[in-house]
């Protein structure tokens, strides 16, 4: 428990019911009856919330497209790894020896999930002003400069808006191979223009392996362009 009020003290806020945050932070593949996964379900909608309002706010000008890619930025699982860590939720959940030997501590899933708990479990404690206050908090110390250029990082988008311009064609991504166990896989994707290889990057999905070979080749060709 000793472990626990640790972790309130960096938290800022002290549970009640120390049974509910015990549960936020504990993940299913524990032995335990009960695991973090419902309040997990009820902290990413009150985050949706929080960070909506939240941005509504701080960006008065900022149209509705401009504010869902800026939400979409911050709401997932990269974004929320970022807030965990910053409370060190790693140091505190409940995890097997399995996912102990496998670096449970520091993959962003089991953070993600567990910040989203812990939120959920303080809004079903005392609402959410509190949740509020503390995302808040996390959130200006994480990103002190909130905007498109410096939070959104969809560089597949960027690349093909760049060379549609400049080229009149459209980046095509070619899957170069994978490796690694099921678990841990990790994919090399290629981008391609008029059949020719522009950059390759590696991920640990196809999807993020693409974004960084997109951003290669963004940069690649804008370094050109000067």
């Amino acid at each position: 428990m000793q472990k626990l009020q640790e972790f309130e003290k960096s938290l800022r806020y002290t549970f009640k019911n120390k049974e509910l945050l015990k549960e936020a932070l504990t993940h299913k593949s524990y032995k335990s009856p009960v695991n973090n996964e419902r309040l997990e379900f009820l902290g990413d909608a009150v985050l949706d919330l929080i960070v909506g309002e939240y941005l509504y706010k701080k960006l008065p000008k900022a149209n509705e497209g401009e504010l869902s890619k800026l939400r979409a930025s911050l709401v997932n699982e990269e974004g929320f790894a970022k807030l965990a860590n910053r409370l060190n939720i790693g140091d505190y959940i409940f995890i097997s020896q399995a996912e102990e030997n496998n670096h449970g501590r520091s993959k962003p899933s089991l953070l993600s999930n567990a910040f989203e708990a812990v939120m959920g479990a303080i809004y079903l404690e005392v609402g959410l002003e509190k949740v509020r206050e503390i995302v808040l908090d996390l959130l200006e110390k994480e990103y002190p400069k909130i905007d498109l250029g410096t939070l959104f990082k969809d560089f597949k988008t960027a690349l093909q808006e760049f060379t549609q311009a400049r080229f009149g064609v459209t980046p095509q991504y070619k899957l170069l191979g994978a490796t690694g166990p099921d678990h841990k896989k990790e994919f090399e994707v290629a981008v391609m223009l008029h059949d020719e290889e522009i950059a390759t990057a590696k991920g640990r999905s196809k999807k993020s392996a693409q974004q960084e070979a997109a951003k290669i080749a963004l940069q690649k060709l804008k370094a050109e362009d000067e």
